[in-house]
């Protein structure tokens, strides 16, 4: 027993040392394009979510995480703007033309994506590409008044994305890249503008900590007009909100992973070992039964069947003067007065019940026959002899 602890303290010891080595060891830089607005990774939307405010001074950010679809049709959305950041944006016929009520009627929606699919796509003509000539593409703005004097050049094929193909009947060039290709486009709808941008990744974490990253996101949103209300669209991205569990956190790093894993297999092989027990099972012995009362019982069943009650009175007061020899060391073969006398000295009786004790007894001893009342008044002698004298009757 004593072994097995020393090696369980010591496997605790190197559980705990481990943990702590691995909880301690820094963390490899996580370089996927979530674009989620609470991941602060390189290509998460932390800093832009965060900073909406200061882009659009006075302005509630309002988050939705139902379809295109939902929103704008079953929503009571106020005049705001409505930006989509996403690595895929999808939307039907249905979706883009709930999508278009919304822009007539004078609001802006921004989109950005890698990859345009379904009815939108196909009406405005998307197509994207990348450019792969040079590694850091630079991007810059159409519009004189916010044309930077050099490009925008950004690192890790930030902006690599372009659209090779565009409703250039409808469209207008906003944001190009250094080959001339365009990046940033807008579509005027009724009062209202769509922004469509093919670099979502200018508006990451990674981006916008560089100065010339923040300025042009920045310019970039700025094309939309201010407003009370910016709605952040969670939907397309699949950016949303799942419940966590504590155990989350353990299968979110590899190493608390399998460290738990080796806690359950370290657990269940403890409990297999232990259910063999190290004694014997003790069999539970009953204590023995006093049968006493059962005997009184049964006895005195018997005698009060028979009505035997000198037999009974004769016994009773055997029992009586054999107590009374060896307490008090008297003599019983004669029962007078000067018997009477010194039984109530010796006693501490009254005389008065000394008297009628010796009196019934010396009755009792010569009759054949004896009533219910005469062995009931012995019996109520002897007690009252047994409580005065002190004995109880034990």
């Amino acid at each position: 027993m004593k072994d097995f602890k020393i090696y369980i303290t010591i496997a605790g010891l190197l559980m705990i040392g481990y943990l702590v080595a691995q909880y301690n060891k820094p963390s490899p830089v996580n370089w996927q394009s979530t674009l989620y607005r609470n991941d602060k990774i390189p290509f998460g939307t932390y800093i832009l979510y965060n900073q909406l405010k200061q882009i659009y001074p006075g302005a509630q950010v309002v988050n939705t995480n139902k379809s295109v679809y939902n929103v704008f049709h079953n929503d009571n959305l106020q005049q705001g703007n409505y930006i989509i950041i996403a690595k895929k944006i999808s939307l039907n016929k249905f979706d883009f033309d709930e999508m278009l009520k919304y822009i007539k009627a004078g609001n802006s929606v921004f989109m950005s994506a890698f990859e345009w699919q379904g009815h939108l796509a196909d009406s405005l003509k998307i197509e994207t590409c990348a450019e792969y000539a040079k590694r850091n593409v630079s991007l810059n703005f159409t519009n004189s008044q916010l044309k930077a004097p050099n490009n925008y050049v950004f690192n890790r094929d930030v902006a690599n994305q372009y659209f090779a193909s565009l409703d250039t009947a409808r469209a207008t060039v906003i944001g190009k890249n250094y080959a001339d290709h365009c990046t940033f486009s807008s579509y005027k709808f009724g009062k209202g503008t769509l922004y469509l941008c093919a670099t979502p990744a200018v508006f990451t974490n990674y981006s916008l900590l560089t100065k010339q990253g923040g300025d042009y996101a920045e310019k970039a949103l700025s094309y939309m007009p201010g407003a009370k209300y910016i709605y952040w669209d969670q939907y397309q991205n699949g950016d949303i909100p799942e419940d966590i569990s504590p155990l989350r956190v353990f299968f979110s790093n590899p190493s608390l992973q399998w460290a738990y894993y080796l806690s359950l297999f370290s657990m269940v092989v403890f409990i297999i070992y232990e259910v063999k027990r190290r004694q014997r099972i003790i069999p539970v012995i009953e204590p023995l039964q006093n049968s006493t009362l059962e005997f009184v019982t049964v006895v005195g069943q018997v005698y009060y069947e028979k009505r035997n009650n000198a037999n009974i009175a004769h016994k009773k007061v055997l029992f009586l003067l054999e107590h009374i020899r060896n307490h008090y060391r008297l003599k019983t073969n004669k029962l007078d007065h000067e018997f009477i006398d010194t039984l109530s000295k010796k006693t501490g009786i009254d005389s008065q019940l000394a008297t009628n004790l010796v009196n019934a007894i010396n009755y009792i001893s010569v009759q054949q026959q004896v009533t219910d009342w005469e062995l009931i008044n012995l019996n109520k002698l002897i007690e009252k002899f047994y409580s005065q004298s002190g004995y109880n009757g034990k």
